[in-house]
């Protein structure tokens, strides 16, 4: 005599969690941290390296490193945060014609017109003026 057992299968559905490849958009920044932390020594490394440190430096270049890492990504952050008030001001809820966002030594002037949303960065502490022009997009209705 023999015993039956019930079974039951679905389907298997792939989800990436990258949000390039169409994964949830909140996972960017934790895989930009860990693809920085993972990633290899690069030219400009090399280069910061061998501008003084001697080869026996060891664990005070390892805690600059770790050190840079950490301001980098905290500054990235924080640009990317600069970036979201930027965006909210200019897409949001109550869009603004116009406007200003300084963040730091960072500051961003917008402008909207009918045919583009003029954005100018300018960085006092570096003295460099970005201009970004970027066409509204016109629905015809």
């Amino acid at each position: 005599m023999g015993l039956a057992a019930q079974v039951s299968a679905a389907d298997l559905v792939y989800q990436p969690v990258n949000p390039s490849f169409g994964g949830q958009a909140l996972n960017s920044s934790h895989l930009l941290s860990i693809a920085n932390a993972q990633r290899t020594a690069t030219a400009s490394d090399a280069d910061s390296g061998s501008s003084g440190l001697g080869g026996s430096a060891g664990s005070s270049a390892s805690s600059r490193s770790n050190a840079d890492l950490f301001v980098r990504q905290l500054e990235g952050r924080l640009l990317s945060s600069l970036a979201g008030q930027v965006t909210e001001a200019i897409f949001g809820d109550t869009p603004s014609e116009s406007g200003t966002v300084t963040f730091g030594t960072t500051q961003v002037t917008f402008d909207r017109s009918l045919e583009e949303i003029r954005l100018v960065i300018t960085d006092s502490l570096e003295g460099t003026v970005t201009e970004i022009v970027v066409p509204q997009l016109v629905t015809g209705e």
